[in-house]
């Protein structure tokens, strides 16, 4: 038995694209859990810029490299929240929160969580210091516009980033 909490996470979002601050949540917490999903969602509500199994790919990428221990695995998801953690046995949500206009939002969605899925619990985590301002929609305005992200996301995202943006978007 480990010091680690016998307990599966899901930690859910459309990362696109997975930043560094992501990352930081990430390894945090497959450090507090037996084993961690990241549910990678379709993101109906979204237009992404990345497709579905590019975003995938880049959060199984940066899970390897961040998380060695091997507790994290990365799944798309479609559909209610509810209904993926009960399908992998998931008994904690971990939610991010970055500044204090995320807690309104996430308060109001942990709130509607516990309504549907009263056995479950949410965990709010910030980010370190470094990635608390960092933002999937951020990176993205900024990689658009020609900025410079390397200080936000992995150098794999960042390839990516720069590929999809000589594209055109």
């Amino acid at each position: 038995m480990t010091s680690r909490t016998q307990i599966t996470a899901i930690y859910p979002g459309t990362f696109d694209p997975i930043t560094l601050g992501h990352e930081d949540l990430m390894r945090r917490a497959a450090g507090m859990f037996e084993r961690l999903v990241l549910a990678v969602a379709v993101g109906h509500h979204k237009k992404t810029m990345f497709t579905l199994d590019e975003r995938l790919a880049m959060a199984q990428e940066v899970a390897a490299q961040c998380c060695p221990q091997g507790n994290v695995e990365v799944i798309a998801f479609d559909g209610l929240l509810r209904d993926f953690v009960r399908t992998h046995a998931g008994r904690v949500v971990v939610r991010g929160l970055r500044t204090g206009g995320d807690f309104e939002y996430e308060f109001q969605m942990a709130g509607m969580n516990r309504k549907l899925m009263p056995e479950v619990e949410t965990i709010f985590l910030t980010p370190g210091e470094h990635h608390q301002y960092t933002s999937s929609t951020f990176v993205r305005e900024i990689a658009t516009l020609g900025g410079d992200v390397a200080e936000f996301v992995s150098p794999g995202v960042l390839a990516r980033l720069n590929e999809r943006c000589r594209k055109g978007g």
